[in-house]
């Protein structure tokens, strides 16, 4: 049983990953159901443009992506001007982290989403105009009741992609304890350390545990979505 006891530096990367990727869930979530939106239902020039830089962090090494976060939001770029005024500031901190992780999450809160709302009968929403609803109306009393289910799918999925997130991590906000040290940064710890095999070991079945839940409860929750669509019991 002394096998699966944490140690304190384990227990504190668990606790930091839930943190940062709750928190980039939760950032993520608003600017992701309207791009989802905008994707689903607008067509604009440029489109298939701005559907591709969504899913860039998809296909880009998730270094290039981190090192393109430290250009853009360390102190010599927009990060400067942020600091300038808010005194807020992202490099090699939780912040930056959790930042991070939702960049690398978006195209799956997105993907999600925009299945969802494409899956919707559009003549339900064409008959709640009819009757006298404006987009707003439209949006919060037809469409988003019949999306939950695709969110909470998108919710789950960028949740356990925020917890594996280590490339653009530890390229932007490096390995620090307690602020940026998450899950894979850990693992990857222990795996430099003399003796640290049971700890990579003990932390790689949390990671693989975590994983499995969150596919089987999208699954789960995506057939789900389907039967309410078809309109089955």
């Amino acid at each position: 049983m002394d096998f699966f006891k944490l140690t304190p530096l384990e227990l504190e990367a668990l606790r930091l990953s839930l943190w940062i990727s709750a928190w980039a869930v939760i950032g993520s979530l608003g600017p992701g159901i309207l791009m989802a939106w905008v994707l689903a239902r607008k067509q604009f020039p440029g489109k298939a443009l701005v559907d591709g830089l969504v899913h860039l962090p998809l296909v880009l090494p998730p270094v290039v992506t981190g090192y393109m976060l430290l250009l853009l939001m360390g102190r010599r770029g927009v990060g400067s001007w942020l600091y300038n005024i808010t005194g807020l500031t992202f490099a090699f901190n939780w912040k930056g982290a959790a930042l991070a992780s939702a960049v690398m999450a978006f195209p799956l809160l997105v993907r999600a989403v925009r299945l969802s709302i494409e899956g919707v009968d559009q003549g339900l929403e064409q008959a709640a105009r009819t009757l006298g609803a404006g987009p707003l109306d439209l949006f919060f009393t037809v469409t988003l009741p019949l999306i939950v289910p695709g969110i909470i799918t998108g919710i789950i999925l960028a949740f356990a992609r925020s917890l594996s997130e280590f490339g653009a991590t530890i390229t932007f906000v490096s390995n620090i304890p307690g602020q940026t040290r998450t899950l894979p940064l850990a693992l990857y710890t222990l795996t430099q350390m003399p003796d640290g095999e049971a700890g990579a070991l003990r932390l790689c079945i949390i990671s693989v545990v975590v994983a499995l839940i969150a596919l089987v409860t999208s699954e789960v929750l995506a057939r789900h979505m389907n039967r309410r669509m078809k309109g089955e019991n």
